[in-house]
């Protein structure tokens, strides 16, 4: 007991005459000593009562007015899970260049420390956190709520980063409007299909708004092109979806008022049925194996009584239907190309009928698809062409 004592007073003498040190010593010096101090605590054999001094004479050197002591303090001890929580929470919250150690370091920082961090931080202590070795859902989902494009940037080029699908989206409304961002949301594999529509209808806007084409081009023109881009854009990726995530888009795009007639249409002349079967059961909200069944294989009264409860008027049904048959005719032909081929029966037919109003709408949506195709065919040709002759 008595010895125990005696060390106590020891060390209450060593670290008052340190603290006595510290009031008249140069700041460099005070820098030197506050690593070394650091290190020892972290590497040193100390008895109790020494180490709870020397934690007492770290806590100290927070107060020291000289960023250079409290940057050499976080230089030592910002990467042990030995070293002090209450002081690494504190270097945490210090000014930019002193907090990066602790923040892009430190195991001691619980996820929950890391988002009040980002909540109540700068934007500077935002990208320190996006560039930690490690990110957890959580954190990301809070950079991905309220980070900057830097912020956002980095997050998204860490590998080490998990984020959830919410939390890409969230990126993709947010900040879909950034090149870079948009790119690298693009680049991964786990980006939902919502998402990648809303960065399309971000691609559509950053179109319409670029003083070239709207000089050079008829402004109700430019916005029917980049809605037929953007619908094209989509369709391609419904091509790829599970059953869970076409759904989701489906949804997404109800709510968004995408799901359009010549939306729809697009999809079920591209023979997209699984994505187009999907729409038509959430606008009906008819069983999904009736409505299967009906695309496939129902009688002409029934497919227009489907597309009408969808809500498509009777004018415009008629043509969904005649595209439903050739649709049908046409996936028994693997020789020819869906949209091609559906297009052109579909034009051929209704041409001869005189159709006005929303129907020859539609219709010319039809022949801008069937022209686009011949287009793509030709490119294609082309090039297979020009490869065979080098």
């Amino acid at each position: 007991m008595r010895e125990n004592r005696i060390r106590a007073w020891g060390t209450r003498v060593i670290v008052e005459a340190f603290l006595r040190w510290a009031e008249t010593a140069k700041a460099g010096d005070r820098a030197r000593a506050a690593n070394a101090l650091g290190r020892a605590y972290l590497q040193s054999e100390m008895a109790a009562a020494e180490r709870a001094a020397a934690e007492m004479a770290l806590t100290f050197l927070l107060d020291d007015p000289s960023p250079k002591v409290r940057l050499a303090l976080a230089e030592a001890i910002s990467w042990s899970p030995k070293a002090p929580r209450a002081i690494i929470l504190s270097l945490a919250a210090d000014q930019p260049e002193i907090a990066c150690h602790a923040v892009t370091c430190s195991p001691l920082l619980s996820d929950a420390d890391l988002v009040d961090l980002a909540t109540s931080g700068s934007d500077v202590t935002r990208i320190l956190i996006a560039a930690r070795g490690t990110i957890s859902r959580s954190v990301s989902a809070a950079l991905a709520e309220i980070g900057e494009d830097e912020t956002v940037l980095c997050l998204l080029e860490n590998d080490g980063a998990v984020i959830a699908p919410y939390s890409l989206k969230r990126i993709a409304e947010r900040l879909g409007h950034h090149c870079e961002i948009r790119n690298l949301l693009l680049a991964r594999w786990d980006l939902p299909a919502h998402a990648r529509q809303l960065l399309t209808q971000h691609v559509r806007v950053a179109l319409v708004n670029l003083p070239l084409a709207q000089a050079t081009i008829d402004p109700n023109r430019l916005h029917r092109i980049s809605r037929e881009a953007n619908e094209a854009a989509v369709v391609s990726i419904a091509g790829d979806l599970t059953p869970h995530e076409i759904s989701d888009l489906v949804e997404h795009l109800r709510v968004s008022g995408h799901l359009t007639p010549s939306f729809l249409m697009h999809a079920l002349c591209s023979g997209k049925v699984d994505f187009f079967a999907a729409a038509i059961v959430n606008l009906t909200g008819c069983d999904e194996r009736r409505v299967r069944s009906i695309l496939a294989t129902g009688r002409m009264h029934a497919v227009r009584a489907l597309y009408e409860s969808a809500g498509l008027a009777r004018d415009i049904s008629v043509i969904f239907v005649e595209a439903t048959l050739l649709w049908r005719e046409a996936s028994k032909n693997l020789a020819a190309t869906m949209l091609g081929d559906v297009c052109d029966k579909l034009l051929a037919k209704f041409r001869r009928h005189g159709t006005r109003g929303a129907a020859q709408e539609l219709l010319e949506t039809v022949e801008r698809l069937h022209i686009a195709e011949q287009r793509q065919h030709a490119r294609a040709y082309a090039q297979v062409t020009s490869l065979a002759a080098a």
